[in-house]
């Protein structure tokens, strides 16, 4: 049978896929640094291997009879969402795929060296070729999906994303910020002026942090014999869902920004630990796409980790492990703290999709051509002045060097964030609803309601449904904005 023929090849890229999963994770985080060139390598073939077997032309063969098939729900549901997968794949000849993934490697790599030094000069001509191939795949996605060029892309973060369809809502909230950020910051120097804000700074060792970002991912849900923490230059969440591996970064004077960081990242690993494992080997068993992955990443940190309910519950564990003995009033204003601020991973989460629509803008940009790497320094510049108020005229780390998506060559992810913080808003609006009693649960540490609720309504439902029908399924209506900008307001304006 050729469904049979298909499960067959999908356990086999499944295989491949783990490989370089947990390769990639490696090589962030303890590969020596001397081993790129080799990493680099071994990868390359990988990827092209993944890509030759997963595009090989008989499987659209196998496809189409298997549609002949009698097949149960599940298996025609898998179906659907192979033969999209295999029209996503099929418009890159493995030649590209491992040019590219050299190309992208090696980027990441000089990036990690050179940022800390903030050498754009140095940095440029690598970023110019991932750029360069990226506008290549773009040209060559859109030829074969019948996209534009940059929806092409997103196609590949997200299914159904369109620029179209997002500029309008990013422009409004735009347009909305631009007028809260400052009654946000007017509202925090009013509490402020009443309360003096209490230094959280001190010497919190690594370990001991490590060790709290561990007892807060095991408290909401993470599965400590199936995951792992490290540290590398930027936060993620990689491996696979059998062996996730997250990390974060450590600074000793503040606490706050790494176990941020670990809370996030778990948000991301909780998804991939509850994907439906039957199904781990075909595409329908697979994260729906970025802004739903966000979505997930952003309710632990948004809607959990920055509730006044969770600091109930975690401030005696913070005391357990590091030693600090902080009242609810003495947290919250840090927790809730905004500030126009440079780099996009520290942001709070008023300012932050000022920083997202900014890479949006900009990368569209890019890969039409209408903008060049190397002037992106003035136009980055130019928008932070714009919607933030603030320069990086001269700071290339905290500027355009700060991310490593565009090292790596992710253009069309950033637009995930900013609509997972809209799914997260309406995702927690949807669960108060039916359980009222979500704040009293979270403030006693019980997070298993929670996570039945998402479990159900996301993690179980893999890739099934496009982003808009998952969404509308789980909350029962469309996606909207106004969850999310009725939360900030109730955080963090004046009600």
């Amino acid at each position: 049978m050729s469904f049979q023929k298909l499960d067959e090849l999908g356990h086999k890229l499944e295989a491949l896929e783990h490989a370089l999963a947990i390769l990639g994770a490696d090589e962030a985080t303890h590969m020596a640094v001397g081993g790129g060139d080799k990493r680099a390598a071994a990868m390359a073939s990988l990827a092209g291997m993944l890509h030759r077997q997963a595009t090989a032309p008989e499987i659209a063969d196998w496809i189409e009879a298997a549609e002949a098939e009698p097949l149960n729900e599940d298996q025609q549901a898998a179906l659907r969402e192979l033969r999209r997968h295999y029209a996503n794949l099929t418009c890159l000849p493995a030649e590209f795929v491992e040019r590219q993934t050299v190309a992208r490697m090696r980027s990441e790599q000089l990036w990690r060296s050179l940022r800390g030094v903030n050498d754009w000069a140095g940095f440029l001509p690598a970023l110019e070729g991932v750029i360069a191939l990226v506008r290549e795949e773009a040209a060559m996605r859109a030829d074969k999906l019948g996209l534009d060029p940059y929806d092409a892309l997103m196609e590949q973060y997200d299914p159904g994303n369109r620029a179209a369809d997002i500029a309008p809502v990013f422009t409004e909230l735009k347009a909305f910020l631009r007028d809260f950020v400052p009654e946000a910051l007017a509202v925090q120097e009013e509490r402020l002026a009443k309360a003096p804000l209490k230094a959280l700074s001190g010497n919190y060792p690594v370990e001991r942090q490590r060790e709290l970002g561990l007892a807060m991912m095991a408290a909401v849900g993470f599965d400590l014999t199936h995951g792992s923490l490290a540290v590398s230059h930027h936060p993620f969440c990689g491996g696979v869902p059998s062996d996730v591996r997250i990390t974060t970064r450590y600074r000793t004077g503040d606490f706050l920004s790494a176990l941020m960081g670990v809370l996030h990242e778990t948000g991301h690993a909780l998804y991939e630990q509850n994907l439906p494992g039957e199904w781990a080997h075909w595409p329908l068993g697979k994260a729906r796409g970025m802004a739903v992955h966000e979505s997930q990443s952003l309710f632990v940190e948004k809607q959990l980790g920055r509730n006044p309910a969770f600091w109930v519950w975690a401030l005696p564990v913070v005391e357990k492990h590091l030693g600090e003995d902080w009242s609810l009033q003495d947290i919250l204003p840090h927790v809730h703290h905004v500030e126009r601020g440079l780099i996009r991973v520290d942001a709070d989460e008023v300012t932050y999709p000022l920083h997202v629509i900014l890479r949006f803008e900009l990368e569209q940009e890019l890969v039409s051509g209408r903008l060049e790497a190397a002037d992106i320094p003035d136009a980055w510049d130019a928008k932070m002045r714009d919607y933030l108020g603030l320069s990086t005229e001269g700071n290339f780390a905290d500027g355009p060097m700060q991310d490593v998506h565009w090292p790596g060559g992710a253009f069309g992810y950033f637009p995930s964030y900013t609509l997972g913080a809209m799914m997260a808003a309406q995702q927690w609006a949807a669960l108060k609803r039916e359980h009222p009693s979500v704040d009293e649960d979270v403030s006693k540490g019980r997070f298993d309601g929670v996570n039945e609720w998402r479990r159900e309504k996301i993690w179980s439902q893999g890739s099934r449904w496009s982003t808009p029908e998952l969404i509308e399924r789980a909350t029962g209506e469309k996606l909207a904005a106004r969850h999310f900008t009725e939360h900030l307001k109730q955080r963090y304006g004046r009600v």
